[in-house]
């Protein structure tokens, strides 16, 4: 089976329940929750076509339907904003997403795990390698963190996972490589593990939410056995692709974003209004004035 065949399919699971968001989350997908005014997943969709990846999936779960909602155009608003010309900026960069690329939807009907989301994209992907993005994550940086990933994938032909640098009292959360340095910021990975004890991590370079894997992903996740809670981990698959066929990580160059978490959330907020043109100037000023007040009570 080749797996040489240009990228341009990419898996973007947005199954889960969002509970640490509750009760915000009841009834909004936590995907949607906003960065200012835009939902964290339309970041995830505007890097995945940045990078030139055109035929996208979204793994959606019941009660999601905003996420459809969001993505699809919506003439009569088109219209109004049109008229209003300091409105449509903001509002166009979304509608040339729904005119760039493919956005297909399909549902994961129960909460097994991240590998179970994955594999409700065979029939779609096929025989082709592809890109997974995370849809509570955002990475930000000069180039598309997934187009780093490509780069690699279409010099070796392998699995890519994106890794990145996490402190070693933290490993315990994430999947975690043992890596064998291959050329600069790029590693051959010797075995993946998921959540591992701080005294027994092989590293401390930890699965960031990008993957570029082979098709044969598939036969492994369906060969997983489900671990804790039930739930088909995707780094298990991985291991078992590994010991398969050669697997690559790329320590990314870009800065992830983890939405998934309340205090990452409210730090990207931060970081984000802080950095831009038209909010920028003032809330640096209000967050400079803030400071100053809480350090003299």
């Amino acid at each position: 089976m080749s797996v040489s065949r240009t990228i341009t399919k990419a898996v973007i699971p947005a199954a889960g329940r969002g509970t640490r968001f509750l009760p915000a989350t009841k009834a909004q997908p936590k995907e949607m929750l906003p960065i200012i005014d835009k939902p964290t997943i339309q970041y995830v969709v505007e890097e995945a076509v940045e990078a030139g990846l055109t035929d996208l999936l979204i793994i959606t779960s019941r009660d999601k339907r905003a996420v459809e909602d969001h993505f699809d155009r919506d003439q009569a608003l088109e219209e109004v904003l049109e008229k209003k010309s300091d409105l449509w900026p903001d509002y166009e960069p979304l509608r040339k997403l729904s005119t760039t690329a493919r956005i297909h939807y399909i549902r994961q009907s129960e909460p097994r795990g991240l590998g179970d989301a994955i594999a409700h994209a065979r029939h779609h992907v096929g025989d082709e390698p592809f890109a997974v993005l995370l849809g509570d994550s955002i990475v930000t940086g000069e180039t598309p963190c997934v187009a780093e990933l490509i780069e690699v994938y279409e010099r070796y032909q392998a699995s890519v996972i994106g890794v990145e640098d996490v402190p070693r009292e933290t490993v315990s959360r994430y999947g975690i490589i043992d890596p064998e340095p291959l050329e600069d910021r790029v590693f051959e990975i010797r075995r993946l593990v998921e959540k591992p004890a701080v005294d027994e991590a092989p590293s401390t370079l930890a699965i960031g939410a990008r993957y570029i894997l082979t098709p044969a992903v598939f036969d492994e996740i369906a060969q997983t056995p489900p671990g804790k809670g039930g739930e088909i981990q995707l780094t298990d698959a991985l291991e078992r692709l590994r010991a398969r066929e050669r697997m690559l990580a790329v320590n990314f160059k870009g800065h992830r974003h983890d939405i998934g978490n309340k205090l990452d959330y409210l730090k990207t907020t931060v970081e984000f209004a802080a950095a831009r043109q038209d909010l920028g100037p003032d809330f640096r000023a209000f967050l400079t004035d803030f400071v100053q007040r809480m350090g003299a009570k």
